[in-house]
């Protein structure tokens, strides 16, 4: 089972680095695969993010320096909802927290339907108070089901305040940082985590997220696009099918 975890660690930090994501949304579907139940799956998720998040930004803002603005306004808010979300995951059961997780894909995927690839008008500035809530409300949402909050974002920084699409990736994934640990603590601290199997998987993340920024680096605005619809639709048929 280690060396699976570790292959699993690997194509989560890809995923993770390619579409900027906490990589909950391809790690958490592989792990109900194979026997682990919801509320297991999302700390496993959330302790993977913490590796795959700090470096992955790293790799981006050497390139993307404007990500550190908006994303630690709204890591602030990310922070304060993931450790909240703590306190709402052991009060839910593992029906309801994959309902939701349906619910966040079938969001994502009709936002990023309808925006552009690339911005031609330039992105609006958004309040900062507006920032910290809508950080604090995905940090909520996205700890209880073990996704760093990226694959929420990054719809509204692409439809609402009008980021280009790789922009808003490279942001969401900073704004997993805070998400991730904020989560890792309060989940720490309720008896939830799964050390072990997290730190295996977080350590074959490093090396997924390496290529996987390397190759969103190379790869069309407008293709770029197509492939971030195709892994938000991938995995909402797979958790249809493990759910109904």
């Amino acid at each position: 089972m280690t060396l699976e975890l570790f292959a699993f660690g690997v194509i989560t930090g890809f995923s993770s680095g390619f579409f900027g994501i906490g990589g909950g949304t391809i790690l958490v579907p592989m792990l109900l695969m194979v026997g682990f139940v919801m509320k297991e799956a999302v700390a496993i998720s959330i302790m993977q993010m913490v590796f795959s998040s700090i470096y992955g930004s790293f790799l981006n803002i050497k390139k993307a320096a404007y990500v550190i603005k908006d994303g630690a306004i709204l890591g602030i808010g990310g922070s304060i909802g993931g450790m909240i979300s703590g306190y709402i995951v052991p009060n839910l059961s593992n029906e309801s927290l994959q309902y939701l997780f349906i619910a966040i894909l079938i969001f994502s995927i009709i936002r990023i339907f309808y925006s552009p690839a690339t911005q031609i008008n330039q992105k609006q500035e958004a309040n900062k108070f507006v920032l910290l809530l809508i950080g604090a409300g995905i940090g909520i949402l996205a700890m209880s089901i073990g996704v760093g909050g990226s694959i929420l974002l990054t719809p509204i920084l692409v439809g609402f305040l009008k980021y280009d699409l790789k922009a808003a990736t490279a942001l969401g994934l900073f704004f997993v940082i805070f998400s991730s640990v904020a989560g890792f603590i309060s989940t720490s601290l309720n008896g939830e985590m799964l050390f072990f199997e997290g730190a295996i998987i977080g350590i074959g993340s490093l090396i997924g997220v390496y290529f996987g920024i390397k190759v969103k680096d190379m790869t069309k605005a407008t293709s770029y696009k197509k492939y971030v619809l195709l892994l938000n639709i991938f995995v909402l048929i797979i958790m249809i099918y493990k759910t109904f």
